[in-house]
């Protein structure tokens, strides 16, 4: 008797469903993100496996095909897709060069996979990954979509060499990535759902001991990277501003209907004068502090300086005369320089060189501006903000103000910032996002030299 085929449909989908459970086995930690996507035959939608943030596509006979030809290759594909929708690649497509960005994501993909230690995801790695790899990995400590892709802008490399990387990267079918189809409610909704997965899984990794044992700190480094909140640094900096009385007229404080009654009356006597003066939040007395260990670059904090300098120039919370001191420090402090208004911050900004070189140890900055505060080279210190990698000693004791430690990359998980300090990561997108809020100050920065994170 004749054996009748089966349908390569339901067999592409009883291959996702066991491929999933596998994942699972060996994946815990991930079990809400692979139970995130719903398979649906393709239907015309794509000739081997796509996503559109909700469903799974996939093509029966391609699936039946890979199958036999490597089972492996079945569980790399459905979690290469997953992690694109857990670091939200899809959503960030839009404005971006679509061939570069689409590369850029599937070797942020295939890096994790590559490091994760589990027998059912071998056979990804090849000589082309490992040289790419190697030449991200010296502009970033952490393999991101985005930071691959300014590494791409910036490598510029020749149309052989780019279909070279995606032959050595392609997993799975970008077609159905674009958004534009949806509505801006849609778009927000579902990338707010994968944040959501992603925060849930960086939980249970976190607690999940062999998942870090098995290279899971891989998938860790990114899903931080994917679930943090986009910065407002101009809005971080205000924070450290206290009440003062500027000599501004309050238009808040008076009843503009009696002041112009008045006028239309009297003709020029208004029943209510507008006071001279307001209360507003300014900064003064300000520290910033830069760690100058060995792992600092020198660039890296002079672009910080300039970001920091537009920004402050940018807004009325910081007055035309200042007393910031900046202070150099590696194990102990090495300058302390005095700068009275953003003018002169502009100066020191552009001929900033680095002193120092030692192992880094923050605490001789807490025991000189103690020291300067006894001396009353401060009227009213507010916050100190200090710009480093986050790794060397911290003090023990709380200083009387706010201190925040400033990383422009995420520190390794072993860095442990004190409870009292405010810990904030930025992205140099983050910076470069706060500059050009304010056009008329672009101008200032050549975003082009900017060191890529």
């Amino acid at each position: 008797m004749e054996r009748q085929p089966r349908d390569l449909t339901a067999i592409g989908g009883e291959i996702l469903y066991e491929t999933r459970n596998e994942l699972y086995l060996h994946l815990p930690y991930l079990d809400v993100a692979l139970c995130g996507l719903t398979p649906q035959p393709g239907s015309g939608k794509t000739l081997s496996v796509a996503t559109d943030g909700t469903m799974l596509y996939y093509d029966g006979a391609y699936l039946a095909e890979r199958y036999l030809r490597s089972r492996t290759f079945i569980n790399r594909i459905y979690l290469h897709i997953v992690l694109h929708c857990m670091l939200r690649h899809l959503g960030k497509k839009r404005g971006k060069v679509s061939e570069l960005w689409d590369l850029a994501c599937d070797v942020a993909v295939e890096s994790i996979l590559d490091e994760l230690d589990e027998p059912c995801l071998e056979g990804g790695s090849s000589p082309v990954r490992q040289k790419f790899y190697g030449e991200c990995r010296a502009d970033m400590p952490v393999l991101t979509a985005e930071g691959i892709y300014r590494h791409l802008l910036r490598a510029n490399l020749p149309e052989y060499q780019r279909a070279q990387l995606q032959r050595a990267f392609l997993a799975d079918d970008h077609g159905l990535w674009d958004m534009e189809q949806q509505d801006d409610e849609s778009r927000q909704q579902q990338d707010q759902r994968w944040k959501d997965i992603a925060d849930r899984s960086r939980t249970r990794l976190e607690t999940h001991s062999d998942g870090r044992g098995s290279g899971g700190e891989a998938v860790l480094e990114q899903i931080r990277v994917a679930v943090r909140d986009d910065v407002d640094y101009r809005a971080f900096l205000r924070r450290f501003a206290v009440p003062r009385e500027v000599l501004e007229v309050d238009g808040d404080a008076f009843d503009p209907i009696f002041y112009t009654y008045g006028l239309q009356v009297y003709g020029n006597m208004p029943l209510i004068e507008p006071t001279e003066t307001k209360e507003e939040k300014r900064i003064e007395d300000f520290v910033i502090a830069v760690d100058t260990s060995m792992s600092t670059s020198g660039e890296l904090v002079r672009q910080f300086l300039a970001c920091t300098y537009a920004i402050l120039r940018s807004t009325e919370t910081f007055t035309r005369k200042v007393n910031i001191r900046i202070l150099q420090c590696d194990d102990q402090v090495r300058s302390d320089t005095v700068i009275r208004d953003l003018e002169e911050l502009r100066g020191y900004m552009e001929e900033f060189q680095l002193i120092g070189g030692s192992a880094t140890d923050f605490r001789p900055v807490f025991a000189h501006v103690a020291e300067l505060q006894s001396q009353g080279a401060f009227t009213r210190l507010r916050g100190l903000i200090y710009f480093t990698d986050g790794m060397g000693r911290y003090p023990m004791k709380r200083p009387p103000y706010e201190t925040a430690f400033v990383m422009l990359r995420q520190p390794p998980a072993s860095v442990q910032v004190p409870p009292w300090a405010i810990r904030l990561v930025l992205e140099l997108p983050d910076l470069e996002k706060a500059i050009r809020e304010t056009p008329e100050l672009d101008d200032e920065i050549d975003w082009d030299e900017l060191p890529q994170l």
